[in-house]
């Protein structure tokens, strides 16, 4: 089998750093872009008149009250494309603000992290190296009796190492693709003058850069440690997969800090931003005069894009160790097959490959014409990812694995053919589709669900509050029933390895929906900037275009993020639950039924702390923006500026405050179930939290993401149904601009934090699972 763990061993670095090398290739097309001295397109609408930094010239105040830039266009018509120069000065400047807020943002918190990295690395340290009291000599593995295994010692050591490395990537990743979204924000802006296909290009091209920088770095670094950690473990493959898992609890756990750091930092921005702003006030989205509007589109960078990043990454990186950890302890581990155990490995490494060749479809391929083929393009990425892909594991199935072999079943053995794995991955890819397509139906403004919540806001909130809860529950049937079908046939077929084949199939193709993910938030920032900038109305439809279309799909990477949780955590929850030598775990034991209850309870704890946060840090938002509107003479008018910087730092100082106790909740609920309970019990904790959380995070997700699309739907007034619910400014607007304010914090703090506490307790309570065994259940003896 030389021959196949050679090859294995080329092909999985080549890939990441083909990945690495198209990414930097669509960094460098994004950067030929210029923001400083654009040379204006002669283009009618490329350019706007001079004047002062705010654009509010008077005979626009009366306009602007009605909510209505529509005088605007005529009089560019006539002026040519003269000057676009001031504008382009203006996106500068906002680009770099924007820039600066997040950066400032992210290094605070990471300087926070840091902190808490190093103090949690200890204590997987102690509690681990605890095991066999500290003791440097040899023991019999725990699968295979007969042979020699390394001390718990030293797993310790190399769990603590592992988990700082899976940090350290997860923290790169998320600030990798912070700063691409940065770059790219005023590029798409000013690329939106020469039409919608251009800035669609730009806006995916840096979605592309951050979904492959991600995914090969993530699989480069977990390759490397693989390797690096075998030069000490040699033939014990048990410790060595099992120490690994620490990479999946490192990439974890800085995820759920930026994805509920970030979520509560923008949620407060905008949630501010709306209320005052359009409700109060009656201005425009983003317009330069509100205090807020800073914050909230450096908002957009550090939770929907840091914050997504780490989390997808930590999706990836656990089903990777939990399938490897899986492999470890079957017939591939006992064989020392390399080219089978790193099957899993294979999978993404050919998933990139296929990522690249779906990129070029939406770039180079079949380029976006006009606005109408916005959604399909990012729809027609899914497709062509999911097709491609299962050739791709079809191929690297019979290529990697022996013909027939065994896996472990808790226990039992389990034969298991090659093509079963096929299967596997297969149905996860499908499953992930499915997930992503209802998603897409349940919040798409194209289809009737969004479309019914827009009409409720004729009567008012409250309907459309009812109306949007609904929705997000009934968006919930299907995704289950694809999880469930996912996790019944991988279960059926290759035992708890088929579930984690499944997870890794359903994130195999993380780079384009990653790509397409980041692509919201930028192309959001984009439409930001041109309305700050004063750009024409005219490219503020194209951005609008884009940012519609962009909110839909990362309701779409949401579904995905929560489908490959909930697959990736049954499969973490098996390994636990083999390495605790736990053999059934049985509902009617009321150790585990406890454990199930108070563990179903966890995610609306969670939900509650983030929620309430987000509330908090809004309400003082609120009182700073209503604060300077009065007290800044000439604010309304544009003849003064806001003071960003206060609202900024409102945004930070609360959400660094706020992020410690959810994220103490998530790191403390298995180490305390599992040291005073016993594993048992917390076997019971994380199936509660599992079976709950997902139905939370799910219909959260889906409630906010079509509030949010029914305001757009009235905003945009594209249908004469749209058009009737009024301009902007209407009662039925904001009505629907209160239903998106609600949606907020569900859509992007509570809902996209849960996949993350299913995921962060199963895999710890995998890292921790020796000393539980050893030493757990103090009260429950």
């Amino acid at each position: 089998m030389g021959m196949a763990a050679a090859a294995a061993d080329v092909f999985i670095p080549a890939c990441a750093a083909v990945g690495i090398a198209f990414a930097l290739w669509q960094w460098f097309l994004v950067s030929k872009v210029k923001v400083s001295a654009y040379a204006a397109a002669p283009s009618s609408n490329g350019h706007h008149h001079g004047g002062p930094v705010f654009r509010m010239e008077d005979d626009e105040q009366e306009a602007v009250g009605m909510g209505g830039d529509h005088h605007r266009d005529e009089e560019e018509e006539e002026e040519g494309a003269g000057d676009g120069t001031i504008a382009v000065a203006r996106c500068a400047e906002i680009q770099s603000a924007i820039s600066v807020g997040a950066n400032s943002f992210l290094f605070t918190q990471y300087k926070y992290l840091a902190a808490f990295t190093a103090v949690f690395a200890v204590v997987i340290f102690l509690f681990l190296g605890s095991v066999h009291r500290f003791s440097t000599d040899s023991r019999p593995c725990q699968y295979t009796t007969a042979r020699a295994c390394k001390p718990a010692l030293a797993n310790a050591a190399f769990s603590s190492i592992a988990f700082l490395l899976g940090a350290a990537t997860s923290v790169v990743s998320g600030y990798l693709g912070m700063r691409v979204a940065t770059y790219a924000n005023a590029r798409t802006t000013l690329e939106a003058r020469r039409g919608v296909g251009a800035a669609f290009a730009t806006a995916f091209r840096s979605g592309a850069v951050m979904g492959f920088l991600l995914s090969s770095l993530g699989l480069l670094v977990l390759y490397a440690t693989i390797k690096a950690f075998g030069l000490y473990y040699g033939d014990d493959w048990e410790g060595l997969y099992e120490s690994v898992t620490g990479y999946g609890l490192g990439g974890s756990s800085m995820a759920l800090f930026g994805r509920v750091g970030g979520g509560i930092y923008t949620k407060a921005a905008d949630v501010g931003a709306d209320l005052v702003g359009k409700v109060e006030r009656n201005i425009p989205e983003d317009d330069p005069r509100n205090p807020a509007v800073i914050a909230d589109n450096v908002g957009d960078n550090v939770g929907d894009i840091a914050g997504m990043g780490s989390d997808l990454f930590g999706s990836y990186a656990e089903s990777t160790c939990a399938a490897l950890f899986v492999a470890s302890i079957s017939s591939f581990g006992a064989d020392h097959d390399f080219a089978a155990v790193a099957y899993p490995l294979l999978i993404s490494a050919v998933g990139l490959l296929v990522c690249l060749v779906t990129t070029l479809f939406a770039t180079d391929l079949f380029k976006v014409k006009t606005v109408r083929g916005v959604a399909p393009a990012l729809k027609l990425q899914l497709i062509i990812s999911t097709v491609l892909m299962t050739v791709a594991a079809l191929i690297v199935t019979f290529a990697a694995l022996p013909g027939s072999f065994t896996l472990f079943d808790f226990g039992e053995v389990k034969q298991v053919k090659n093509w079963h794995l096929f299967f596997c991955v297969a149905i996860g890819l499908w499953a992930g589709l499915a997930i992503g397509f209802t998603t897409e139906y349940f919040t798409s403004n194209a289809y009737s669900p969004v479309r019914d919540v827009a009409d409720s806001c004729k009567t008012g909130a409250a309907t459309n509050v009812i109306f949007g809860l609904a929705l997000g529950y009934k968006s919930v049937i299907v995704p289950v029933f694809a999880i469930a079908v996912s996790i019944y046939v991988g279960f059926t077929l290759a035992s708890i390895y088929g579930i984690a084949i499944a997870a890794l199939g359903m994130l195999s193709t993380v780079a384009t929906g990653l790509a397409i993910d980041a692509y919201g938030p930028i192309s959001d920032n984009a439409g930001g900037i041109a309305e700050m900038a004063g750009m024409s109305r005219r490219i503020r439809q194209r951005t609008d275009a884009l940012d519609a279309a962009g909110n839909t799909t990362a309701a779409i990477g949401k579904g995905f993020a929560i489908g490959s949780a909930a697959l990736v955590s049954l499969a973490l929850f098996g390994a636990f639950v083999s390495r605790a030598g736990v053999a059934d775990v049985n509902v009617l034991n009321p150790k585990v039924f406890v454990g199930l209850l108070v563990g179903a309870m966890l995610p609306y704890w969670f939900s509650a702390m983030t929620m309430k946060s987000v509330g908090s840090a809004a309400l003082k938002m609120v009182e700073e923006v209503r604060r300077q509107f009065v007290a800044i003479p000439g604010l309304m008018e544009g003849r003064a500026a806001p003071d960003y910087a206060r609202c900024v730092r409102i945004s930070t100082d609360a959400s660094l405050r706020e992020m410690m106790p959810p994220g103490a909740l998530v790191l403390l609920a298995p180490l305390v179930a599992g040291t005073f309970f016993g594993v048992r019990t917390l076997a019971g904790l994380l199936a509660g939290a599992l079976v709950s959380g997902v139905q939370i995070a799910i219909s959260a997700s889906n409630s906010g993401g079509a509030w949010d699309n029914a305001k757009k739907y009235i905003e945009a007034g594209a249908s004469d149904h749209a058009k009737s619910l009024g301009p902007k400014g209407s009662d039925a607007h904001k009505a629907a601009v209160i239903g998106d304010t609600i949606g907020d914090p569900l859509k992007d703090t509570s809902g996209p934090s849960l996949n993350i506490l299913i995921k962060l307790m199963a895999v710890e309570s995998l890292v921790f699972a020796p000393f539980f065994a050893a030493h757990g259940g103090l009260i429950f003896k």
